[in-house]
This record gives structure tokens, C-alpha cells and sequence, in this order.
């Protein structure tokens, strides 16, 4: 009994300082050491409302995109879980001619409203990692991707050109649908909240660098990042504001404000179709429909909001960690 039970308590010694070494190894490899980048983005912005329709998604993304910069903190704090802090400014712009020329009998088309809005938004999101980081900054992946979800605030405040002065004119202020005015609705708020979600793809550089791509869709809270919503107020209201009257309603301005293309033939295309108008003046056309009185649409239904889309490249830098002394022998 005696050498059997010395082998048996050999071997189970053995087999502990296995699993042991086994379990701290484990340990070891499981241990994440959180990180720190910060970034700094350029890329571009899309606007989807009633100027660009959903309905039209290539030609609504494609046709007005414009352009965006950024910058970010982002804490990792498990080797799949990080969170981030960012700006972004953003411009988004839309105009009925560029999206509708191709199609003038489109309803949109003689309404002849253009916009530009610089949005700066502030977001906090979560970050899901789905290729995991390994237990240190410096032996990340080569390649990864991940998904993100947040909450953002957004200042904006929509312009359109005034092709007299050739001066940017903030629309919210002129209240161009009546808002602010006996019967009709307050003014709407230039700080709205938005949810911003996306997916990214990030590159290890070196041990300090990354280079990510990512693209996020914001879906707002309001249908007036274009200043349209609603319908037609009645020009009565803007009898002390001329400037108001003309950002309300531009059907009648022959030339377009951004590029100054001439709307004629369009118009007559769409006239033609609507009105059965033969080859009469179309703009005398749409005056004599009443085109633009009160009342009528001026946009979508304010149940379907305005949204925008951000595509961005970063350029991402990891902060040094604290160095930590090696023990004392």
C-alpha cells in the first residue's frame, strides 16, 4: 500500500501544479489592460427629407453629399466593449432642382425651395467589438470591426440664398410656414437629439496608430433641418416681412439660387402634365392654380422625419498608459 500511495500522491501534486500553471496562464491571457485613443475624422454627409426623398435613396444619397469633420475620445474598457465622445461638423444641403430636373413633373419640382445646413452635433456612443482585442493595446488585431449606438445633441440652424443680396438667410427666424405668428405653431427648436448608430472597420497601423472607416445613420427628432414640414401659411402673415414671403414660397423665381439654371422648360413639362397647360407661360400657370396658397402641402408629412447619414475615415492615435515600475528584488 505504501509505494502505491506515494505514486498516487505524486502524481496528484503533479497534476495540481498543472492545473495551476494552467489556470494562471489563463489568467494571464484573459487579463485586459484598458486603453485610450483619441481621433480625428474627415468624410462626408448626406441628407435625407423633403428635399431629398426616401423613395430615392442612390440619387438622394449620392446627388447633394457634402462633407464632414470630426474629432473623438474613446475609452476601450473590456476587449469588446469601448465607449466614445465626439463632435462632428457637418454640412448637409438639398435643393428641388438638382433632385427633381431629370423628372419635372415630379411634385416637388416647381416648388423650387434649396437650403444649407451646418450641423454640429456631440454624441456619446457604445462601442461592440465584433473582433475582440486581445489583452493589450499594442497586440490589438490587425483588423477589426465593430457596431456602434448612442445618443447625440445637434445645434443647427437651416439657410437659404437670397439671390438679391447673395447673402446666407437663417430661415427659422422668418418663420417661414407661419411659425410664431396667431395660429400657427412656435417656432421650432434649433437643439434637437438624435440617435446615432452605425458600423466601422478599424487597421492597425503600428502599435500607436489606427486608421478606421465608419459609416452612421442619425435618425432625428424633427422635420426641420430643411426649414419644410408643413404647408403653405397664408402671405398675409408675412405683409411686414417681404424677405419671409419670398423664402416662403419660390415657385415663381425663374432661375434657380444655386447655380442660376433656368426652371422654364421644366416648368412647362410639368404644367403641361398637371395643368393640360399647352405651351401658355408656365409660371402665369402656376399663379393662376393658386399654386402655394394656404393651406396646401409645402412639404412631406411631418410624421416622417428628417435624417442624416455621416461616412467618415479616422485617423486614431492610443494615449500612452502609465508605466508601471518593475518590482524591487
Amino acid at each position: 500500500m505504501r509505494p502505491i500511495s506515494k505514486r498516487l500522491l505524486f502524481f496528484l501534486v503533479l497534476g495540481l501544479l498543472v492545473v495551476t500553471y494552467n489556470a494562471e496562464a489563463q489568467v494571464r491571457r484573459g487579463t485586459f489592460i484598458p486603453y485610450s485613443t483619441v481621433g480625428f475624422g474627415v468624410g462626408t454627409s448626406n441628407y435625407y427629407g423633403d428635399m431629398a426623398s426616401y423613395t430615392t435613396p442612390l440619387r438622394s444619397t449620392f446627388g447633394m453629399m457634402r462633407w464632414n469633420v470630426s474629432g473623438n475620445y474613446t475609452r476601450h474598457f473590456t476587449p469588446r466593449l469601448a465607449a466614445r465622445a465626439s463632435f462632428t461638423y457637418a454640412r448637409i444641403v438639398g435643393e428641388d432642382y438638382k433632385m427633381n430636373k431629370n423628372d419635372p413633373t415630379n411634385l416637388r419640382f416647381p416648388r423650387n425651395l434649396s437650403f444649407r445646413n451646418d450641423l454640429k452635433e456631440f454624441a456619446v456612443v457604445g462601442i461592440f467589438k465584433l473582433t475582440p482585442d486581445n489583452r493589450s493595446y499594442d497586440r490589438r488585431p490587425q483588423f477589426s470591426a465593430y457596431l456602434f449606438g448612442g445618443i447625440a445633441v445637434v445645434a443647427h440652424n437651416p439657410k437659404a440664398l437670397d439671390t438679391l443680396g447673395g447673402n446666407w438667410i437663417k430661415l427659422q427666424s422668418l418663420g417661414t410656414e407661419g411659425q410664431g405668428r396667431p395660429g400657427y405653431a412656435k417656432p421650432y427648436s434649433l437643439i434637437q437629439f438624435a440617435i446615432p448608430v452605425g458600423i466601422g472597420v478599424r487597421y492597425k497601423i503600428n502599435d500607436r496608430f489606427d486608421i478606421s472607416a465608419e459609416l452612421g445613420f442619425r435618425k432625428t427628432f424633427t422635420d426641420y433641418l430643411d426649414d419644410v414640414a408643413g404647408n403653405y401659411a397664408d402671405p398675409a402673415v408675412f405683409a411686414d416681412n417681404p424677405l419671409a414671403l419670398k423664402m416662403a414660397n419660390r415657385s415663381g423665381e425663374r432661375y434657380t439660387v444655386r447655380k442660376g439654371h433656368d426652371r422654364t422648360d421644366g416648368l412647362t413639362k410639368y404644367t403641361q402634365a398637371i395643368y393640360n397647360s399647352g405651351d401658355a407661360d408656365p409660371f402665369q400657370v402656376l399663379k393662376d392654380n393658386n399654386y402655394g396658397s394656404v393651406n396646401t402641402s409645402r412639404g412631406n408629412s411631418p410624421s416622417l422625419k428628417d435624417n442624416y447619414l455621416i461616412g467618415t475615415i479616422h485617423i486614431n492615435y492610443v494615449l500612452p498608459t502609465q508605466i508601471k515600475c518593475p518590482p524591487l528584488k
